[in-house]
């Protein structure tokens, strides 16, 4: 499973943002999507951790 921040109606951040001045806390919304992570060989790997370091980002492989 993999996680990343949602993309939100304007009603649906109205209600986050009234949820947050009543808690007094920020909040962060994430939806999660089942992905089934690719095996690399050691090449294709090093490639990948190479675009990551470069990029400054983490890179996850799938099955398609």
């Amino acid at each position: 499973m993999i996680c990343s921040l949602s993309n939100l109606s304007q009603n649906d951040l109205k209600e986050i943002n009234q949820l947050e001045t009543e808690i007094k806390n920020p909040l962060l919304a994430f939806s999660c999507h089942d992905v089934k992570s690719a095996i690399l060989t050691d090449d294709a790997l090093a490639k990948v951790e190479s675009l990551e370091k470069k990029l400054g980002i983490s890179l996850l492989a799938v099955n398609s």
